[in-house]
C-alpha cells in the first residue's frame, strides 16, 4: 500500500508540472482578422495582450512577400535591420518568449516597416512576469488552434489523465 501512495504522490507532482507548462499561451500575431501583413494594426493588437515567459508568438505570412526580423530598440525605432538579432523566413515562424523583457520585430522587406507612410510591419512585445494577483491574460486567439497550440492541448489532456490516475490510485 505504501508504494501505491508513493506512486500517487509522484503522479500528482508530474501532473502539477504538466498543468503549469500547459498554461502557456500561443498568440497568432494579428489574429483574429489579421496576420503578419501590411493591413494589420499591430499597436492595437498588442495592446490587448499580456505576454509571459513560456508563451509563444506565431507569425503567419507569405514567405515570398514578408519576413520577420528581430531587432533591438534602435532598429525598431528606425525600421533598420542592419543589426538584426535573428531573421525568420518560413511563413509560419514560432518565436518562444522565454524570459521577461521587450522584444522587437519588423518586416525586412523594403518599405514594409517605415517610420512614416503606410508600412507598419513592426511590433513590440513586452514579456512580463506572471503575477498571481493580476487579472488573467486574455484569450490568445478566437480562431481554431494552430498546430503549435496542439502541444499545449496535448499537455492538458496528459495532465488531466495523470490527475485522474493518481486519484484512482489513492482511492484504491
Amino acid at each position: 500500500m505504501g508504494s501505491i501512495g508513493g506512486v500517487a504522490v509522484v503522479l500528482v507532482g508530474m501532473a502539477a508540472m504538466l498543468v503549469g507548462m500547459a498554461s502557456a499561451a500561443t498568440y497568432n500575431v494579428g489574429e483574429p482578422g489579421g496576420a503578419w501583413d501590411l493591413t494589420t494594426n499591430y499597436t492595437n493588437w498588442v495592446a490587448q495582450k499580456r505576454f509571459h515567459p513560456g508563451d509563444q508568438i506565431v507569425f503567419k505570412y507569405s514567405a515570398q512577400r514578408h519576413d520577420v526580423v528581430e531587432v533591438n530598440k534602435a532598429g525598431y525605432d528606425s525600421c533598420s535591420t542592419s543589426t538584426s538579432i535573428a531573421t525568420h523566413t518560413t511563413g509560419n515562424d514560432v518565436i518562444p518568449l522565454t524570459s521577461t523583457g521587450t522584444r522587437y520585430f519588423v518586416c525586412g522587406f523594403p518599405g514594409h516597416c517605415t517610420t512614416t507612410g503606410t508600412g507598419n510591419m513592426k511590433i513590440q512585445i513586452d514579456v512580463v512576469q506572471a503575477d498571481s494577483s493580476s487579472a488573467p491574460a486574455p484569450v490568445a486567439t478566437t480562431t481554431p488552434p494552430s498546430p503549435p497550440s496542439s502541444a499545449a492541448t496535448s499537455l492538458k489532456a496528459t495532465a488531466a489523465a495523470a490527475v485522474l490516475l493518481a486519484a484512482l490510485l489513492i482511492m484504491a
